[in-house]
């Protein structure tokens, strides 16, 4: 049976985003980050309303994330040609690129935590 705290996958996350935290680059809030990990890492198309659904969340905070992460290059926005009601979020490399680095941040932070470094 699976521990219900993983001391040392909560040590890994936090030495991930430590090191994030520590550049002049502004961090996200774990909604803007989760909606870009859904973004990139679930088959297109996206949506607000499909966003918002996938999340239970309202379609006003999926735009409020989308908003920000817009600003920041990381996805963006596109009118739907199919139907123009529609708007599609879209990666961008800009957000590739910042997630590769999120993951290598991962593996850095995994591969510095002993055993004995957690609680």
């Amino acid at each position: 049976m699976a521990e219900k705290t993983s001391p040392r996958m909560l040590k890994i996350w936090h030495k991930a985003n430590l090191t994030r935290v520590q550049t002049a680059e502004a961090d996200l809030t774990m909604r803007q980050m989760t909606v870009l990990l859904t973004v990139y890492m679930t088959p297109d198309p996206h949506t607000v309303r499909g966003l918002a659904s996938l999340m239970r969340v309202t379609k006003p905070v999926i735009t409020r994330a989308l908003d920000t992460l817009s600003r920041k290059g990381l996805i963006k926005r596109k009118r739907d040609e199919a139907d123009r009601r529609n708007v599609l979020i879209q990666r961008t490399v800009k957000g590739a690129v910042y997630l590769s680095e999120l993951s290598d941040r991962i593996v850095d932070a995994e591969k510095s935590v002993d055993d004995d470094d957690y609680v």
